[in-house]
């Protein structure tokens, strides 16, 4: 990932980067793949009937976990409020997504690596929302 580098270069940036930061977007987009790749392998599984619930989450917290990564990324007139709403809804997805996986974790691997990078994705946005200022 390049993000530390790309916004640290960011005229409205001036270097001054928040680990926080690059570790919430880098975990959003890593959740985001990981949940596609989990909802694609939960479709190739001969119990795909029972993992219906799984595959939806799946896909909701990718595309959540996509847009907020995008979302953290700008860093031009960023309004704060969108932020820490798209921060709370992404850790709200990825907290639902996890416990949905985790119920299948046993059975499937790729649901236990995926519970693993949402509870990841989830910790990361909520510290990047509990130093925002309200």
């Amino acid at each position: 990932m390049h993000a530390r580098e790309m916004i640290g270069t960011h005229p409205a940036v001036q270097g001054q980067v928040s680990d926080a930061l690059i570790r919430c977007i880098e975990e959003c987009y890593s959740c985001a793949q990981t949940c596609t790749s989990c909802a694609d392998a939960c479709l190739s599984e001969r119990m795909v009937q029972e993992l219906t619930q799984c595959i939806r989450l799946d896909m909701d917290c990718a595309d959540i976990c996509n847009i907020t990564g995008r979302i953290m990324t700008r860093r031009t007139g960023s309004d704060d409020e969108v932020m820490r709403r798209m921060l709370s809804v992404c850790a709200a997805a990825c907290r639902l997504c996890a416990e949905e996986c985790q119920r299948h974790a046993a059975m499937h691997e790729h649901c236990r690596i995926c519970a693993e990078s949402c509870r990841r994705c989830m910790e990361a946005c909520q510290e990047v929302a509990r130093g925002m200022a309200h």
